[in-house]
C-alpha cells in the first residue's frame, strides 16, 4: 500500500487559512461593514467688532477763568431738535440794559446767531474783561446769579439771546484795592461751551486786584424779555 504524503504548499495553506480566521475572531481587524467617520472643522463665524459710543463732555462750570461758559447747554431741550449753538455762528455785543443801580450798572450781553441753521442757548455764560490788547483777563470772572430764569432759548437765523450783565463801579474800590485800567472789551464763552469769543466794550474801568469782583451776569433769556 501506498501512503499519501501531504504537499507542502496545501500545509502552509492550511496555516494562513488558520491565522486569518483567528484574527476575525480577535477583533483586531476593522469591520468591513463599519462607516467611515470624517471630521469637518467649522470656519468660525467673525465676531462684529465692538463700536465705542460716543462719549458727551459738558463745559465745567465757573465762568471765563477756567476757560470754559459758567451754565449749561441742553441740546434740543426746546423740542425742535434744534442743537446747542457753536461759538463760531455766534456774534457779541453790548447794549443798554435797564440802567444803573446803586453802585453798578446794567447792561445787555446779547448774542445773534449768524449761522444759517437753528440753535439753542440754555444756562449762563462764562464772562471777564480783556485787556492789553491780546486778550488777558483783568480781574475775576462774573459771578452767576443763579437765581435768574434760565429757559432754553431757540435763535432762528439772525434772532438774538440776551443775558443782563451788571458792572459794579470800579469807584466803589479804594484805588489801591481795585488797581483800575482800561479794558478792551469781554471775553465770552457760551453756555457750556469751551470756545470764547471777544465782546469789544471800553465803557467801564476794570479792577485787576482778584480781591474785587465787579461782574455777575444772567442767564439767556430771548430778546426782549430781560427785566435788569
Amino acid at each position: 500500500m501506498h501512503r499519501r504524503t501531504r504537499s507542502p504548499l496545501v500545509v502552509a495553506v492550511g496555516i494562513v487559512a488558520v491565522g486569518l480566521l483567528a484574527g476575525c475572531s480577535s477583533g483586531g481587524t476593522s469591520d468591513p461593514t463599519a462607516t467611515t467617520t470624517e471630521t469637518v472643522t467649522a470656519t468660525p463665524t467673525a465676531t462684529p467688532s465692538s463700536v465705542p459710543s460716543g462719549s458727551s463732555s459738558s463745559a465745567s462750570a465757573g465762568g471765563a477763568s477756567t476757560g470754559s461758559s459758567g451754565g449749561s447747554s441742553n441740546a434740543g431741550s426746546s423740542g425742535t431738535g434744534s442743537s446747542a449753538c457753536a461759538t463760531s455762528s455766534l456774534a457779541g455785543s453790548i447794549e443798554a440794559g435797564s440802567g444803573g443801580a446803586a453802585g453798578s450798572t446794567y447792561v445787555h450781553l446779547v448774542l445773534r446767531n449768524t449761522g444759517s441753521s437753528t440753535c439753542t442757548l440754555q444756562g449762563w455764560p462764562g464772562v471777564s474783561f480783556v485787556g492789553d490788547t491780546n486778550g488777558t483777563q483783568i480781574g475775576n470772572a462774573a459771578t452767576l446769579d443763579r437765581a435768574a430764569p434760565h429757559p432754553t432759548v431757540t435763535l432762528a437765523s439772525g434772532e438774538e439771546a440776551v443775558a443782563p450783565l451788571k458792572v459794579a463801579n470800579s469807584e466803589n474800590y479804594p484805588e489801591s484795592t481795585c488797581d483800575p485800567t482800561s479794558p478792551d472789551g469781554f471775553r465770552v464763552y457760551p453756555p457750556g461751551s469751551k470756545a470764547s469769543l471777544f465782546v469789544p466794550y471800553t465803557e467801564f474801568a476794570a479792577c485787576r486786584s482778584k480781591d474785587v469782583t465787579e461782574l455777575d451776569v444772567q442767564a439767556f433769556v430771548p430778546a426782549g424779555q430781560a427785566t435788569d
